[in-house]
């Protein structure tokens, strides 16, 4: 879901002032010819379990002038050897290539981090969280790269809910969550609400919790599109259950007409939390599609296989503004997918999957199902499962992806990538 810096100015926003470069979610940008080893770099640190978590999780990674910005619920990261314990409140930073954990950057969040980006001097991060630094600075705050000093002149007015998305988009710091307005554009130097955003975003899905939501939202090349996903079912007073797409304009943003009808279906109901099952979206290095990809169980019904977008992958073109099915859909089999990324040589997943082309799975491996623990990689054209197969068993899965010119950075739960131990953060590089 997230990126590096070497962006486009078109892809990544408009540069804001002299000096200010960009980095940060946008996985849209980076195209990759080949796909990426299973065999993970070795100098990578780990997430270490403490005292009060006892399972650590990453939610999020960025790149920024060469270093490594995770966020997460931890207390504490490991160098590569695990010769040495750092303590860090579930965000920390280390170099891009050696993976030395910095010394400098120590600051300390108070809640979970969500949402990690990198804009010239500073690291944005947003999450569930009251305090940064012992000062209260509620769900969003901004940092120095290299101290994790509070900036005190960045204070939007968002106090409730968390956000669980940042992304830099021309000139506009864009941000979702649950907080009362969902989906906004701040300045990225107040934080004041540039109004650039004003769609009622409304509703909950039903059999779902109970809080509006724009989960997660991806920004085609161009940044002409945005897609967000989430627990809703209207916006700007449009029937969009689950999902939407926004037209990027000069001065303001409105509502597309794409819309994917069958996501106003359910899954099969054996879980109703979660019922807003749609969590992460990316589109292609070009902007030509997107993919999806979701929790929620298996489809209600034989004739849903292959329309609902139940524990599954799917691709949709840009500009088909109805569609009446996927492009394709890959089926888990009953396991949830949290991420996906597009390199253009591979449509990469992750959660806590067990198979991947398995249509017919219940929670088992129907026929033709592959064995993909944990993460795989899917063909973008024919929607079946690569051979790629690192093997990374997940308790709750994967939540995010960083794709760089140099290779994939995978962050999540899990001990191990392709047999070697890595807790929570992998590197792997391509050919």
């Amino acid at each position: 879901m997230n990126v590096k810096k070497l962006l486009s100015l078109a892809a990544a926003g408009a540069v804001v002032g002299a000096g200010l470069a960009t980095s940060g979610p946008a996985s849209a940008q980076i195209a990759h010819d080949e796909v990426v080893r299973e065999v993970p770099g070795t100098y990578t640190p780990h997430l270490a379990a403490s005292a009060n978590v006892a399972r650590p999780l990453a939610y999020a990674i960025v790149e920024h002038a060469g270093s490594m910005y995770v966020g997460g619920r931890f207390e504490a990261l490991e160098n590569s050897a695990r010769t040495t314990t750092y303590t860090r409140s579930n965000l920390a930073a280390f170099n891009e290539t050696t993976g030395v954990v910095s010394s400098t950057f120590r600051p300390s969040v108070d809640g979970t981090v969500y949402s990690v980006l990198g804009v010239g001097d500073s690291v944005y991060v947003g999450g569930q969280f009251t305090t940064v630094n012992g000062v209260t600075r509620p769900i969003i705050a901004k940092l120095d790269a290299e101290t994790g000093a509070l900036d005190p002149t960045f204070k939007p007015s968002l106090n409730n809910g968390r956000v669980s998305e940042i992304r830099f988009v021309n000139g506009r710091l864009l941000v979702s969550g649950t907080f009362s307005a969902r989906l906004l554009a701040l300045n990225p130097s107040t934080g004041k609400n540039t109004g650039y955003i004003s769609l009622p975003i409304s509703g909950v899905v039903p059999l779902g919790p109970t809080k509006t939501e724009v989960y997660r939202f991806a920004v085609n090349p161009q940044g002409t599109r945005l897609v967000g996903v989430g627990n809703f079912t209207t916006v700007n007073g449009q029937n969009r259950h689950r999902a939407f797409m926004l037209n990027l304009g000069d001065t303001a943003a409105s509502l597309n007409p794409w819309y994917y009808r069958p996501l106003d279906k359910k899954c099969e109901p054996n879980s109703p939390s979660r019922q807003p099952y749609l969590r992460d979206v990316d589109f292609s290095p070009d902007g030509s599609y997107f993919a999806f990809v979701s929790t929620g169980f298996v489809p209600a019904t034989s004739a849903d296989i292959g329309v609902t977008l139940c524990d599954a992958a799917a691709r949709f073109e840009t500009n088909v503004p109805n569609p009446t099915r996927p492009t394709w859909i890959n089926y888990t089999g009953g396991d949830t997918l949290h991420a996906v990324a597009i390199t253009g040589a591979a449509v990469y997943v992750q959660g806590h999957n067990r198979w991947l082309d398995n249509p017919l799975g219940r929670d088992s491996a129907g026929p033709g199902a592959v064995a993909r623990p944990g993460i795989g990689a899917i063909n973008p054209s024919t929607g079946k499962a690569l051979a790629w197969n690192p093997r990374k068993p997940a308790a709750q899965g994967g939540q995010d992806f960083l794709v760089t010119p140099e290779g994939l950075w995978v962050v999540s739960d899990s001990l191990r990538f392709n047999g070697e131990y890595h807790r929570g953060i992998a590197f792997a590089p391509l050919p």
